[in-house]
């Protein structure tokens, strides 16, 4: 799905006159990919001038863009600042990897545990991209 496709189906959703927040069609998914230690080297903010040269993971680059090829939406979801913004673009742009849109600044430090009143998952990424599998896990919930 093209940039300017996803912009337009999750922006101005309107049901009975009143703007809501858009849903994704059946079967898109919305993935929120980290960079460093996820597609590339893990390089923290501390050394900026190693985000430019590192080179991507094959496996990361040929399973983000496939996903991408079948509709999915691409996020990256990075701790890398705001300054760091341009390098990051650029060296994207560079490796070919295609996406819908960066957001900076996530929390340092992992653990992370994420509340949203829209369906979540994680998948702990640990040296490897490939197709997902359906896995049964023990996962915390809010009580009924």
């Amino acid at each position: 799905m093209k940039k300017e496709e996803v912009e337009k189906m999750l922006h101005d959703k309107v049901e009975m006159g009143e703007h809501v927040s858009p849903i994704l069609p059946e079967g898109i998914k919305n993935y929120l990919i980290d960079i460093d230690g996820t597609i590339t080297d893990d390089i923290p903010n501390e050394e900026p001038e190693r985000m430019a040269t590192c080179k991507p993971f094959p496996d990361a680059l040929k399973t983000l863009n496939k996903w991408y090829d079948e509709g999915n939406v691409i996020c990256f979801f990075t701790s890398r600042t705001e300054a760091h913004r341009e390098v990051t673009e650029t060296w994207l742009k560079k490796h070919g990897f295609k996406y819908h849109s960066m957001l900076m600044g996530k929390p340092r430090g992992g653990n992370y545990h994420w509340v949203d009143n829209h369906l979540v998952r994680a998948t702990r990424y640990k040296g490897r991209f490939t197709d997902l599998v359906e896995k049964e896990v023990t996962i915390e919930v809010f009580e009924d």
